[in-house]
């Protein structure tokens, strides 16, 4: 009996530690396996494209144990332009694939974030909808047969912005493909002669989330981000467009004639909390596809944390465009105005901030003690005319189990409607979306709602179409409306109609979500390069999804307004456009350089650009300063560069031969020497010690004969000193270089950073460059 006892109870120990033992399985995420150059030429046949994947296979299965693994392991092959694969692998077969003499670099598939009837007239091209005479939009034909391509998260077909009226016959250049509407379930394809493009790009995206619903594999835009910016860009005309009547007038984008191609490389967020939806591999696809496709301007208002280049998928794949003569114009981020936060940093790249507009939609908050505050919004309801209600503070609304902190932000479930019922409600902003507070208020039983700009957002308020009636009021008038419910009994308030006001000043002014440099990956590279419209900004939207974006929201609107880096961008992109199309034959340098070195660091005041505190902004916040495309057109002067001047500034901050193999498509030697400092940027950033610092640039003359001088201003406790003070040109082509020395003075003490500038001028171009010194 006892022997049986003692059987039965092994048995039964074995039989629950085999319950309780489970298969440990090895997690699998995606990597981009990165090989460099291809063998083949820049014009691959279908059989060097096969080579090329064949060769991945193989590369892999030597790894994984045979070509089949590897096939079912890699879910991209860049086989035409870029020379790669993504794969789901194990940490273990990354890290020994990493070994093969053949891979350069091996890291994974980061998610990234995504980051006008007014905009043109504000920055020069036309007055009251009428194009000025010899503007750059009549000499560059509205960029005809340019073509922008915008990675973002698709387009909407339908819009009229991209209607192909008036549309001249698809280029020859153009190779790409127009993939089917599986959203609708229907053979349609989304194209015609203005969007000639419309791909999609989903593995990186369903290697972390697995597989979607097939219903998903199209380029249709179910977002609208993707739809606004490149409508931006490129959009075509649309008479008597607005936004629930405010912004009326017609819409374009900044090469309203160019052709438009869209790559859907961003997908629904992860989460509300992670954003993103855009991974590198997907990204990456999307620059091949681009790049083979023959297009001329690449618009990416995607973006990260900066890391390093030889990592970043942006960075490879805007340097294998660049590489082909395709300038790549990318959104500097919104995480401002943190100091180093700005992102997509390399060189090659023109990477653009954001500032306002001289307009705003305003709604008018009075006050119970006849105190009068601004604020925006774009709410298509609002309360009876000079009707005031009773205030309340979420944080005085709250429910028992909620935090002050929940109360005061109107977290979901904090409020008690018994308290919010019939009143005006004000939340302060942060942490979530704006309008997803005002879906909280409304379904508290809120008549209204205040909200009330944090310290963070300060004077940057935003115009949103709300569920209910609302007004954005800035960090000070916040704080008063705080200030009066604290000391009054009986609070009351009233807010007028949305409504439209135009011009306003100062503007631009720098907005508080635009990512501010310096530079962290490249120091010697000033970042952002140049600042354009992004607040407040109208242009097309999908009608899949209501102008909040809120499931509760069945609204649809052609047109929305959205903000963000990710709007300034794409203005960028649409003036890169029309650039092109005057100087097809341009480097992507010169057209950069055309772009900063004739911008603006005036306001309408004629006064310096203000920060979003509406102190003195500095480069780091704008860069060169604000695109004025007018002048653009006639930079009399360019700082240019080739790839090779990209790859010696790499081989100056010490990026190995390897390491060099991700850009070069061909093995490059380094110099024996090479000063970063010497790089042939259209801005100057040094590091200053005790001894003086000495740069190098050249320039060419794009213009006709002329002789330009210099001047420059210095803050104090630095001095400067520009050999030779003048250049003389004769023909177009011709360079010439100088040298600047910047010491210290001794006299005062200079700040850490300081900002300066440099300015060549022949009476009628002004060739101006910022100089940022960090002194140690």
């Amino acid at each position: 009996m006892v022997g049986s006892s003692i059987f039965q109870l092994l048995l039964s120990l074995f039989l629950l530690s085999s319950f309780w033992i489970q298969p440990s399985y090895a997690i699998k995420k995606s990597y981009i396996v990165y090989l460099g150059s291809h063998s083949h030429g820049p014009n691959p046949t279908s059989i060097d494209v096969d080579a090329a994947t064949n060769s991945h296979y193989n590369l892999l299965g030597s790894v994984l144990g045979s070509n089949k693994r590897a096939q079912e392991a890699i879910i991209y092959s860049y086989s035409r332009k870029i020379n790669g694969f993504a794969a789901e692998l194990e940490e273990e077969e990354a890290s020994e694939i990493a070994k093969d003499p053949n891979v350069v670099s091996v890291f994974l598939s980061r998610m990234r974030k995504l980051h006008t009837t007014r905009s043109w007239e504000f920055l020069g091209l036309e007055s009251n909808g009428v194009t000025l005479k010899n503007s750059i939009w009549e000499k560059a034909r509205y960029g005809e047969d340019t073509i922008i391509a915008n990675l973002d998260t698709g387009v909407w077909p339908e819009s009229k912005s991209f209607s192909d009226k008036g549309m001249g016959p698809i280029p020859a250049k153009w190779k790409g493909k127009c993939e089917l509407d599986n959203l609708h379930n229907s053979n349609k394809r989304l194209c015609n002669r203005k969007l000639v493009g419309a791909r999609f790009f989903i593995k990186g995206y369903e290697s972390f989330l697995g597989k979607q619903n097939e219903s998903s594999y199209t380029a249709r835009d179910v977002d609208g981000h993707g739809t606004h910016t490149l409508s931006t860009a490129g959009g075509n005309f649309v008479k008597g467009a607005s936004v629930l009547g405010n912004g009326y007038g017609t819409a374009k984008g900044g090469s309203p004639k160019a052709k438009v191609a869209a790559y859907k490389v961003c997908w629904p967020p992860i989460n509300s909390t992670a954003g993103g939806g855009c991974f590198d591999a997907d990204i990456l696809a999307g620059f091949e596809a681009a790049i083979s496709d023959g297009v001329d301007v690449i618009s990416a208002s995607i973006g990260g944390t900066p890391t390093d280049l030889f990592s970043d998928a942006i960075a490879i794949g805007s340097f294998h465009a660049t590489s082909k003569g395709i300038l790549v114009v990318s959104s500097a981020g919104n995480s401002g105005p943190a100091s180093g936060s700005v992102s997509n940093v390399s060189p090659w790249m023109l990477t653009v901030a954001a500032s306002t507009l001289d307009r705003e939609f305003t709604s008018y908050v009075a006050l119970g003690d006849r105190k009068h505050l601004k604020g925006a919004s774009l709410s298509s309801m609002s309360l009876p005319s000079q009707k005031f209600y009773p205030l309340i503070s979420s944080e005085d609304a709250r429910l028992p189990n909620a935090t002050p902190h929940e109360a005061q932000l109107c977290y979901n479930g904090t409020l008690d409607p018994k308290k919010v019922k019939g009143k005006i409600l004000v939340c302060l902003r942060g942490e979530f979306g704006r309008t997803e507070k005002g879906e909280v208020a409304s379904f508290a039983g809120a008549v209204g709602m205040i909200l009330a700009n944090d310290a963070l957002s300060l004077d940057d308020t935003m115009a949103d179409p709300h569920v209910l009636p609302t007004s954005n009021v800035n960090y000070d008038d916040g704080q008063y409306v705080y200030n009066y419910i604290k000391h009054n009994k009986d609070p009351l308030a009233y807010m007028t109609k949305s409504r439209t006001e135009v011009p306003i000043k100062p503007a631009p002014v720098m907005a508080a979500f635009s990512s501010r440099g310096p530079n962290i990956i490249q120091p010697s590279i000033l970042k952002p390069d140049i600042t354009a419209p992004g607040v407040n900004i109208l242009a097309a939207y999908s009608e899949a999804t209501g102008p909040t974006e809120l499931a509760s929201d069945k609204r649809r609107f052609p047109f929305d307004l959205l903000s963000g880096t990710s709007m300034s961008c794409p203005h960028v992109s649409g003036i890169v456009g029309l650039l092109k199309t005057l100087y097809p034959d341009w480097s992507p340098a010169a057209i950069k350089s055309a772009i900063m070195t004739t911008a603006s660091t005036l306001d309408s005041n004629k006064t310096s650009l203000l920060d979003s505190n509406l102190k003195r902004a500095n480069p780091f916040a704008y860069g060169a300063g604000h695109v004025q495309p007018e002048l653009a057109m006639n930079p009399g002067l360019v700082y240019d560069l080739t790839t090779t001047d990209y790859l010696n500034f790499l081989c100056g901050y010490g990026y190995t031969q390897t390491q060099l193999k991700v850009f070069s498509p061909r093995p490059f030697t380094c110099p024996k020497s090479y000063n970063v400092a010497n790089f042939n940027y259209p801005s100057i950033t040094v590091t200053l010690g005790p001894d003086p610092v000495k740069v190098t640039r050249t320039v060419t003359n794009v213009g006709p004969p002329s002789t330009y001088h210099v001047d420059f201003r210095v803050p104090k406790g630095l001095k400067a000193f520009v050999e030779p003070n003048y250049l003389r040109f004769k023909k177009v082509g011709e360079k010439k270089s100088f040298q600047v020395r910047v010491e210290a003075t001794g006299m005062h003490k200079p700040a850490n950073y300081s900002f300066g500038e440099l300015w060549w001028s022949n009476g009628k171009n002004i060739v101006r460059s910022p100089i940022v010194v960090q002194s140690k």
